[in-house]
């Protein structure tokens, strides 16, 4: 069984790359986000705590994540795998999920600052869902707190997973298939080249197309 998490800032492809090697070998896509969302528009017990923090464009705290995490993956209806999409961001996020479940590469999707804004700010403008509702975090202000962020919580995970020997970098700003390919090549997978049907299956109208992300 393969269990790996993809990390990224937004807008660095995670959702996309997630959903081609999920459809190309078969593994179960396990997005935090969609999880969460999933909660505001159902309008759970947690909606409403949810929406006013991501609609301030903060990350939502440890407490909630790790049970949301702890629920989900708790179905086990994964017979070859996981992405974990999203998850962990912080330290004590990290810690818990080890503890609890054994992974077996990290892939960090590398993605500079200006081509984030580019594309976040892109997809807003043009209000494609893209597997996602229309997020009020893609707006300058809100993506500026949460790129903050993701680099004071974040960024040391990623030493973490150095230290482990299990982190994997990849050039986020490549074509998706190109990404896709280096991907799966690092993590020992095959095919280089997602079918043409794990494409389609892809929400996002722009998926197919150089350097469009999520």
């Amino acid at each position: 069984m393969n269990k790996y998490i993809i990390c990224g800032p937004q807008g660095s492809g995670k959702g996309t790359q997630s959903r081609l090697l999920c459809e190309t070998h078969d593994l179960v896509h396990v997005s935090i986000g969609d999880i969460l969302r999933w909660h505001m528009a159902h309008h759970t017990k947690l909606a409403a705590r949810i929406t006013r923090i991501m609609n301030s464009g903060q990350l939502v705290p440890d407490e909630i994540v790790d049970n949301v995490v702890r629920e989900r993956l708790g179905l086990h209806d994964y017979n070859y795998g996981f992405v974990l999409d999203g998850y962990p961001r912080t330290l004590p996020q990290a810690q818990y999920l080890f503890e609890n479940w054994d992974v077996d590469r990290v892939i960090y999707l590398d993605i500079a600052d200006d081509i984030v804004f580019e594309r976040v700010l892109s997809r807003a403008k043009m209000g494609l869902g893209g597997g996602f509702t229309k997020r009020a975090d893609d707006n300058p202000e809100a993506l500026k707190v949460r790129l903050t962020e993701y680099y004071e919580k974040t960024k040391p995970v990623l030493e973490h997973y150095d230290k482990k020997g299990i982190l994997v970098t990849v050039d986020g700003t490549q074509p998706i298939n190109d990404v896709f390919g280096q991907v799966s090549s690092q993590l020992g997978l095959t095919p280089l080249v997602p079918p043409p049907e794990a494409v389609a299956a892809l929400d996002d109208p722009h998926a197919a197309l150089p350097g469009a992300a999520h």
